[in-house]
């Protein structure tokens, strides 16, 4: 098998299936009756991934299904994160920062066009900012929070006025919240979105796939692809018998990496991304209200197990750390290592033994694989777990997230840089606990915000809160033709436009493949 070297250590291979995503609404079961329609060209890249949006608006829809698939080719913020995760200027070209750090003077680009015709200008840029205080349902809006009042200064100068200094601010700007729309445009966001990307939306199935086509008039260089389609398959098996058969010419975050042995003929890269395999504990409903409890949890589970189980290795135990190695207050921990003694004396000076708990798995491969050796660890040190498998998306994230009517779970979560929103207070994992909470806020603020924020992330995890099983590895596996393809992740868009085909019979640019072990 031919595999590509990632750009960056095995130790930082810190990623996310976007396939494992929390954010996708609306799977269906394995695709493998959709046809392209035939007035979409043949020959455009299709990309195979899972967990399919039930909406096209992400503005009033949680979840990470739907920034994977518009951010970028459909949407574009006035930044966006590079590979290395720092923020460089896109829509805008350039800004100023007060000395205060609270007004930030955007210069913005001109020529830039919407797909609907209609010009990208200051007053666009303050409607998109805006409308997400607003309008937007999201939970992600509240990143947007920081902001006063914006104000356009003429037609391609944006000023941005925030109540406190926000060291995150300007980053999530690259990220779903800072998408530029059209107010003309916003009409129909669930079905026909309008942005500056490169690409338009050609057509839709609901469950199956979504269609792109390039646009003429995009402003920055043109795709390397005329036409693109994301098709997604619930079921493993279908999307390897895809590829195989030349359905699709990429799997983007494979979920079945044990299928990569039938594979030989195609190459293997694995990038890193944002997202963590979260084993979450109901904080606020017994037994889990009791710290004990949840430390048990942290001594019972051996991570690098579950990694090896159902991941094949390809993983990366943080020890329990929900902060991904490339976030710059990542430090790894010791604190809970394997230890089923200590997990069952806890249980006992708990009171807690014997204690049934309910795992609500949601129905996505990667979860019911992991369940099972969870399952086993444990019964081992004295719970009395039952496994619930619960729909994905509509029933978790309705029961689980929505209501927190749940003991146990445990979903990937990719959203970039997302340990305040986590453990805020009022999140699914009903974690409480002011001396932290503070801590965030004030690393949102501050110059020491590496120092605060691992404080914070410290407190975390003496609290145990939640238990991180992994960072997984986002596996792409792809025809040998295809180019363009970076395998990293940090915004949590899948960037069609880069994405090509080498003419026939030349050999595809990139690194000479070689042999990537887990």
């Amino acid at each position: 098998m031919r595999r590509a070297r990632p750009e960056v250590s095995l130790l930082r291979l810190v990623t996310l299936f976007l396939a494992l995503s929390l954010g996708a609404a609306g799977c269906s079961a394995g695709s493998t009756a959709y046809q392209v329609p035939p007035e979409v060209d043949q020959s455009s890249i299709v990309v195979a991934t899972t967990s399919a949006p039930a909406s096209l608006d992400f503005t009033n829809t949680s979840g990470a299904a739907i920034p994977q698939a518009l951010m970028t080719n459909v949407y574009e913020g006035l930044v966006r994160i590079t590979s290395d995760g720092e923020v460089e200027p896109w829509l805008a070209t350039g800004w100023e920062i007060s000395e205060d750090r609270l007004t930030y003077t955007f210069t913005l680009r001109e020529g830039v066009l919407f797909s609907n015709g209609s010009p990208f200008t200051a007053d666009s840029a303050k409607f998109s900012i805006d409308r997400v205080q607003t309008d937007w349902t999201n939970g992600l809006k509240a990143g947007m929070n920081v902001v006063e009042h914006t104000r356009a200064l003429d037609d391609h100068t944006l000023e941005v006025t925030l109540s406190r200094p926000s060291n995150q601010w300007l980053w999530n700007m690259g990220t779903a919240i800072g998408a530029m729309m059209s107010p003309d445009g916003v009409d129909k966001l669930a079905t026909d979105p309008v942005g500056t990307g490169p690409y338009t939306v050609t057509h839709w199935s609901v469950g199956r796939a979504i269609g792109f086509a390039a646009r003429a008039d995009y402003w920055g260089s043109a795709p390397a692809n005329d036409a693109a389609t994301i098709r997604y398959f619930s079921d493993a098996t279908a999307t390897t018998n895809a590829l195989q058969s030349g359905d699709v010419d990429l799997i983007w975050a494979m979920q079945a990496p044990e299928q990569l042995a039938v594979l030989d003929d195609y190459e293997v890269a694995v990038g890193t991304t944002q997202g963590e395999l979260l084993l979450s504990m109901n904080n606020q409903r017994a037994p889990f209200d009791d710290v004990r409890v949840r430390q048990a949890v942290m001594f019972a589970v051996n991570r690098q197990a579950v990694i090896d189980t159902a991941m094949e290795g390809y993983g990366t135990d943080t020890g329990g750390v929900p902060v991904p190695p490339t976030d710059p207050w990542f430090e790894e921990s010791d604190l809970y290592p394997h230890d089923p003694d200590r997990a069952r004396a806890l249980l006992e000076e708990a009171g807690a033994v014997g204690v049934e708990v309910t795992l609500s798995i949601p129905s996505l491969p990667y979860a019911q694989n992991a369940s099972e050796i969870i399952y086993a660890q444990l019964r081992e040190v004295g719970f009395d777990p039952v496994i619930e498998s619960t729909e994905f998306p509509a029933v978790w994230l309705a029961q689980v997230m929505g209501q927190k009517d749940y003991d146990m779970s445990l979903i990937a979560h990719v959203e970039p840089r997302d340990v305040p929103t986590l453990f805020s207070e009022g999140y699914y994992l009903g974690f409480s606990h002011a001396p932290t909470q503070e801590l965030l806020a004030r690393a949102d603020q501050s110059d020491n915000e590496v120092e605060l924020m691992r404080q914070a992330v410290d407190n975390i995890m003496e609290q145990a809160a939640a238990n991180t099983l992994m960072n997984v590895a986002n596996i792409v596996v792809m025809d040998p033709a295809i180019t363009g393809v970076d395998p990293n992740v940090v915004s949590g868009a899948l960037s069609l436009g880069s994405i090509g085909r080498a003419p026939s019979g030349s050999q595809p640019s990139g690194s000479e493949p070689s042999e990537v072990q887990p």
